[in-house]
């Protein structure tokens, strides 16, 4: 019988902190019977687009929706594979190059399991939470992010 988890707020205003990523593993040292952690850190990148270079991204969300999706995302995750616990976070806002802006945490008693459901995790949420992310370049134009 599979334990019903309550949703839980994804949501960061703004780039999430180193300090807050370090807090996150540091809590889990009094949990003994994890063996492995893989973590995902999405981070914005500086691109350039024809000619323009991306100097920030503002994400936007349909926050129940995208609330929904991430939960049967996190529910699927825990159905497929031994982890003792997962954390994720996705910014809202204005996130600036070289900035946090997705961080996926899993925890397992073994290594093989974190490999595996970190990365079915990761490619869940960009193929399907509706999480849009706005380009703002230098010279402060803007268009919407196309994921690849």
């Amino acid at each position: 019988m599979t334990k019903e988890r309550k949703p839980k707020n994804v949501f960061k205003e703004g780039a999430i902190s180193s300090e807050f990523i370090a807090e996150s593993i540091a809590k889990h040292q009094s949990k003994t019977s994890i063996g492995a952690h893989n973590i995902f850190l999405g981070q914005v990148r500086a691109d350039d687009i024809d000619g323009k270079t991306v100097s920030a991204i503002e994400y936007t969300a349909f926050e129940g929706m995208a609330s929904a999706k991430f939960h049967e995302i996190r529910e699927a995750t825990f159905s497929k594979f031994n982890l003792t616990c997962m954390h994720i976070y996705h910014s809202l806002g204005s996130v600036k190059t070289g900035e946090i802006c997705l961080f996926v945490f899993v925890s397992s008693p073994r290594r093989k399991e974190v490999f595996k459901a970190l990365e079915y995790v990761v490619e869940e949420i960009k193929a399907k939470v509706p999480v849009y992310g706005k380009e703002i370049f230098e010279d402060s134009t803007h268009q919407w992010k196309v994921n690849s």
